[in-house]
């Protein structure tokens, strides 16, 4: 009987070893994952942040292309005002 219950207990021990590890490495694996999970949430803020960085760069360069395009107007008006000043002024004399 004695010998039945030291056997049973290396069985036991050797099953509650096996147990552990399998826990263990089931431990690392959520950790694996909880890692990747957080890696990915991270790269789509970033994205994200990105976006919008982009966003407000793109709505900088209309307002930009706007004024050229209103400082070109008015340097077009200019010039038309001072050929038509030169043209009055070459046929006056």
């Amino acid at each position: 009987f004695f010998a039945e219950i030291v056997e049973f207990q290396k069985i036991v021990g050797s099953l509650i070893e096996l147990v552990d590890q399998l826990a263990k490495a089931a431990e690392t694996e959520k950790m694996k994952a909880i890692g990747a999970r957080n890696l990915l949430k991270s790269i789509a803020k970033q994205r994200e942040a990105q976006e919008q960085q982009l966003q407000a760069l793109i709505a900088e360069k209309k307002m930009q292309l706007e004024r050229y395009r209103i400082e070109y107007e008015t340097l077009c008006k200019i010039e038309a005002d001072q050929n038509e000043f030169i043209d009055q002024f070459i046929f006056q004399k």
